[in-house]
């Protein structure tokens, strides 16, 4: 099948790459001409894990193009991937234009019938708005537009063994001949029908994915409610993590026997600087959103999202009480990425943490094995170091910001040596507070006797 995708972001381009990895003809857009750029001359706009393998392999086999262009990109598919973004308002509600701006110009470039897939993350009933706005803007052609929801459940780190190997695939629909043009661009994946390009845990023995079908509307909304339970348990962790500290109790103790629980599992249970990331926070106010002008009352989510904004605060006074005064020191921050396997930063709790300490006029050196280029972009006032034992040197504290897996496996006697003073805040409990005090270290971390 000839398939465009709209938009070549974290989303868009994993699902260009593993489309035409399974066999299909891909053609993907973009309306920043530079990423496209970087595309065309064998670059990578963006860092994610087997998208170095399985991009030049589509290329060279001649399955998957780029193109600045979108009216090509119409020409070109007979279905579309709309995986634009959509940011959060001032509101807090879904910033849909992008949405509105690719139905135009599917619209009014298509001169056949076409299938058009919302992948992006977008609120309950915008698969109703796509039709109408198809509707309006090809009025003039009489051109045959169907409309389906395919929400993503990818994670940035994994999301190439995410997309070939999902748990589930969610197809919104309206009619049969929509959900069987679906299940053909999927055929490979359900019947697992290809060689996994990627090396990944998760790949070996992995089961076919369950096939949902539901409505558009209800796709749509379970795209919402998965991100926004996600980040109810960790918001959860962290709440019981500042209990667990008042009451002398370990955090990764209580966590690791509710993880035991089938019920409940162990994922997103992890205590510390909280959740952030282009997905989670901005899915999370558009649901509340969503529900109020519904009239449902979301009070519960509201109290996830203040849980996890109080987190910066409670890691600062944890490094405020043992540096006493933190005006005017040399801060080492270990992670600037969002989470581990990843170069985003957007809604990164680093990124917050960096700028709080600017605030308190500390001095910061920073480092992240990925993500250093982005975070320059919007932190040009600091350091950044070249390796982790650059960002400790002459530190009166070293903060980790991101668990990196590097990072866990630091020559950490060097590390105190090079330090001006021994202190480590962990906000993501990624060492263990007796091998590091064993070592010499003040250790301070979330919900654990430190």
């Amino acid at each position: 099948m000839k398939i465009s995708v709209i938009g070549t972001g974290y989303v868009g381009l994993v699902t260009g790459a593993c489309l035409a990895e399974i066999g299909h003809e891909v053609m993907c857009t973009d309306n920043d001409a530079s990423k496209i750029q970087t595309l065309e001359s064998g670059g990578m706009p963006i860092y994610e894990p087997g998208l170095e393998k399985v991009i030049p392999k589509a290329r060279k086999d001649g399955r998957l193009k780029f193109c600045a262009n979108p009216s090509d990109a119409v020409a070109f598919g007979d279905a579309f991937f709309i995986c634009v973004g959509t940011p959060p308002l001032p509101n807090g509600d879904a910033d849909l234009s992008a949405i509105d701006h690719v139905a135009r110009v599917i619209a009014t470039e298509a001169k056949s019938p076409k299938l058009v897939i919302e992948k992006s993350t977008v609120p309950a009933r915008t698969g109703q708005e796509l039709k109408r706005a198809l509707s309006v803007y090809g009025r003039k052609s009489n051109v045959k537009f169907s409309v389906a929801s395919n929400p993503e459940f990818l994670r940035e780190g994994t999301a190439v063994a995410d997309f070939l190997h999902p748990d589930r695939i969610v197809v919104g629909v309206e009619d049969e001949a929509t959900e069987r043009q679906l299940k053909e661009i999927y055929k490979p994946v359900l019947e697992r029908k290809f060689k996994c390009p990627v090396h990944s845990p998760e790949c070996p023995n992995v089961p076919p994915p369950a096939w949902l079908v539901t409505t558009i509307n209800s796709a749509e909304l379970i795209k919402h409610a998965s991100n926004s339970f996600l980040a109810l348990k960790i918001s959860y962790a962290n709440m019981v993590s500042d209990l667990a500290e008042r009451l002398g109790a370990d955090i990764g103790e209580v966590v690791r026997a509710m993880g035991m629980d089938p019920r409940i599992g162990p994922s997103f249970l992890s205590a510390g600087l909280g959740f952030g990331g282009f997905c989670l926070p901005k899915d999370l106010q558009a649901f509340v959103h969503l529900a109020e002008r519904s009239g449902v009352d979301f009070t519960m989510l509201r109290e996830v999202e203040k849980i996890n904004k109080k987190r910066i605060d409670h890691f600062y006074e944890k490094l405020r009480s043992a540096l006493w005064v933190v005006r005017g020191k040399k801060i080492g921050v270990l992670g600037l990425a969002f989470k581990p396997n990843t170069d985003d930063v957007r809604f990164a709790p680093a990124i917050d943490l960096v700028n709080h300490l600017l605030g308190e006029g500390a001095v910061i050196r920073a480092y992240d094995p990925e993500a250093m280029e982005r975070a320059r972009a919007i932190l040009p006032q600091i350091e950044y170091a070249k390796t982790a034992y650059d960002a400790a040197k002459d530190a009166e504290a070293l903060l980790i910001a991101t668990e990196w897996d590097e990072f866990r496996k630091l020559d950490w006697d060097r590390i105190r040596g090079a330090m001006a003073r021994p202190l480590i805040v962990d906000g993501r409990n990624l060492l263990s507070p007796r091998e590091m005090k064993d070592r010499g270290f003040e250790y301070r971390s979330f919900g654990r006797p430190d």
